[in-house]
């Protein structure tokens, strides 16, 4: 066995060693998600607190670590009569980003239960993980259905594996603990919400603790043992006031007025739901055991708020995670006494800069609604002095307010990373068919294993009631469901865009674009064209508050090289299409099709390089944002060009979709009526 860093070793990160020793405590606090940039020792952290753990004593034999004082009655293992108990070391469970379901759930020998009515199952690493860590790093990147398969079991305390009317289920209660980097993309909101606590780590900017970090790193890997060995004392110390803090933890109380602390500051910050009280009622408890002490007080309410609630004030994926620690003091100082005051509205809540990732003020900003021309808010008027670069540039102007869209998709039938986007084969799903597994058999299509194996009865020698099937005759089912895409969104920051003051509008309803990927678990990338050329703002990435922050940065001015923007386009989908074949693209253009750059005839070069990505089957859209009473229809050519559909700014919302759908049955009933 590998010697493991050990905890007492990692430097600074204050908050991610009391959060993680606080869920040593009391597990009931409910995990720790650690966010931070990459290289860091999150994962080392991680790794090195399950050495500090007390062992759990388990029913010997018992594959499923049942409680010798509690077996649990329904234990697959089960019943659990005299046969002994074993102390072992609490086990943490690494769950790779990759794992199949099997390997998440356990797996049944569909065969076996089908033929011989057995429950054959071999446990998954749920099951290792009962009454331990179950760790995954890189969480923000597992697939949604092993985030549903966890979900369900944070909820429950259970896994449930049900194949064709045969279920097993056994106890699965673990400390949830996730690594991830926010650049890589963003976590469903369910599963964020499933984290009792959040940590932004970052590394130190003080030289002195990075050269100590070094030393220590470097100490370690030359001698791991011996590195191991200079700290056992620390190690020991540690372990030792975790069992002091959790045999102490039943003795703390909680009175009314710490309650009352902790319910307004959660109303007062507008978390949803009741989750986050009851978290940080607990994580107060716990900082009161771990002190020592068997009261709780107003300081460890406001450390469990900042460690609880964080990542439940988000409201969108652009949301920074963060406190306004100035109004959290106020909040707990108002509510300090055994009865609220008169007044016990919080006031406003405004941006805060007490915590390390901002006051959760979303990039897009807005003072309100803009007045609209066209029907699409315009950009207020820039004023004379408005700072300007070469060629014309104008400063970046803020994002329009976003709104909900309509359903871009691309056509036919793919078989990419799951998602909510286009219609694919996945593992999950409606069934429309069946086939031949091919490898090890995952979701049995039961008529027609039935059907297969029904002719065979006879030459089998079948005399009983039950069904002699053997393995030719089992079928998988095939599935159809959604799967998330590449969207490449191609954006015109020229001055044509600018000159109309538009650009507001455009920023806005790419913004919009953005959210609803992230909603449906897209990847996203970002090309921009101005000037004399185009750029890779954003290379495609799971990230989509990265390509928010992109998009509020963006310049306009220049001339319009509509070419350049679409053969940058075309690159980046070829190196894409080798990285990920079976990641279907969507091409995203926000224009309003004019080309005034890039060569002698411009508009011929955009016509010829949008064919090239007709040619190469690219699913498109074009986002016409061209104004004005008088409109010269470019967009709609381009999108002919590229072989895509057009659709304008307010097209693309989905309640004035919605809004043309309900006129149009208005009027079909009208001229019924006459």
């Amino acid at each position: 066995m590998s010697t493991r860093y050990p905890f007492t070793a990692v430097v600074g990160m204050d908050d991610l060693r009391l959060a993680l020793l606080l869920n040593a405590v009391s597990p009931a606090v409910g995990g720790v998600l650690v966010r931070g940039e990459k290289g860091t020792a999150k994962s080392t952290a991680v790794r090195a607190l399950a050495e500090l753990l007390p062992q759990v004593a388990v029913v010997a034999g018992c594959r499923f670590s049942c409680d010798p004082a509690s077996p649990d009655p329904g234990c697959p293992d089960g019943p659990h009569g005299d046969g002994g108990a074993d102390a072992r070391p609490a086990r943490m469970v690494e769950l790779p980003v990759g794992a199949s379901e099997d390997r998440l759930v356990g797996s049944l020998d569909i065969e076996k239960a089908l033929a011989d009515g057995v429950k054959a199952f071999e446990p998954g690493l749920l099951a290792a993980a009962h009454r331990g860590i179950l760790y995954v790093d890189e969480v923000n990147l597992l697939s949604d259905h092993l985030i549903d398969h966890l979900l369900d079991a944070a909820a429950m305390g259970a896994s449930h594996v049900e194949r064709e009317g045969v279920s097993v289920r056994h106890a699965a209660r673990f400390l949830l603990v996730g690594t991830m980097n926010p650049e890589e993309g963003e976590l469903r909101p369910q599963l964020l919400d499933r984290f009792g606590l959040t940590v932004e780590v970052a590394a130190s900017r003080v030289p002195e603790e990075r050269v100590e970090v070094v030393r220590r790193r470097l100490a370690f890997e030359d001698d791991p043992a011996g590195f191991a060995g200079r700290w056992a004392g620390e190690e020991a110390a540690l372990r030792e006031r975790i069992v002091a803090a959790r045999e102490l933890l039943p003795k703390v109380a909680l009175g009314d007025a710490v309650l009352l602390q902790i319910a307004a500051t959660c109303a007062a910050f507008e978390v949803d739901g009741m989750r986050a009280d009851i978290v940080m009622a607990r994580t107060a408890t716990a900082l009161a055991a771990w002190a020592g002490r068997e009261e709780v007080t107003s300081e460890d309410v406001r450390r469990a708020a900042l460690l609880a609630l964080p990542h439940r004030r988000r409201r969108n994926p652009f949301d920074a995670p963060g406190m306004d620690e100035d109004k959290l003091d106020e909040t707990l100082e108002r509510f300090k006494g055994d009865e609220p005051e008169d007044d016990p509205d919080p006031g406003p809540d405004g941006p805060g800069d007490g915590g390390p990732g901002g006051g959760g003020v979303p990039p897009q900003g807005g003072e309100g609604p803009a007045p609209e021309t066209d029907g699409v808010p315009e950009q207020a008027p820039e004023p004379e002095h408005a700072p300007r670069g070469a060629a014309g540039e104008r400063a970046a102007v803020k994002a329009g307010e976003p709104f909900r869209t309509k359903t871009l998709s691309v056509p036919g039938l793919g078989e990419g990373a799951a998602g909510r986007r286009s219609r694919a084969r996945t593992q999950n799903g409606r069934t429309t068919g069946a086939t031949r597994p091919q490898g090890t058999l995952t979701k049995l299509h039961l008529s027609a294993t039935v059907r297969a194996a029904a002719p065979h009865q006879r030459a089998r020698g079948r005399s009983g009631a039950g069904l002699v099937v053997r393995r030719d005759d089992l079928r998988q089912a095939v599935r159809e469901g959604r799967e998330g895409n590449l969207v490449l969104f191609v954006v015109d920051a020229s001055g044509s865009m600018a000159a109309r003051r538009r650009m507001g509008a455009v920023k806005g309803a790419v913004l919009s674009l953005l959210l609803d990927a992230y909603q449906r678990r897209d990847k996203v990338g970002l090309v921009t064209f101005r000037g004399r050329a185009a750029e890779l703002a954003l290379p495609p990435t799971s990230s989509v508050d990265a390509a928010a922050a992109r998009l509020e940065e963006l310049p306009t001015g220049g001339r319009t090289p509509l070419s350049a923007g679409l053969l940058k386009a075309r690159d980046v989908l070829r190196v894409e299409r080798l990285r990920d074949p079976s990641r279907r693209p969507l091409l995203v253009v926000v224009t309003d099709g004019r080309a005034t750059g890039g060569g002698p005839d411009p508009v011929g070069l955009a016509a010829r390089a949008a064919r090239l990505h007709a040619a190469d089957g690219t699913a498109s859209v074009v986002v016409d944002c061209e104004a004005g009473p008088v409109r010269l229809g470019l967009a709609g050519g381009l999108a002919r060009d590229l072989g895509g559909t057009a659709v304008t700014l307010d097209e693309l919302r989905a309640d004035a979709i919605a809004g043309l759908v309900r006129e149009a049955q208005v009027n079909r009933s009208v001229r019924r009526a006459a």
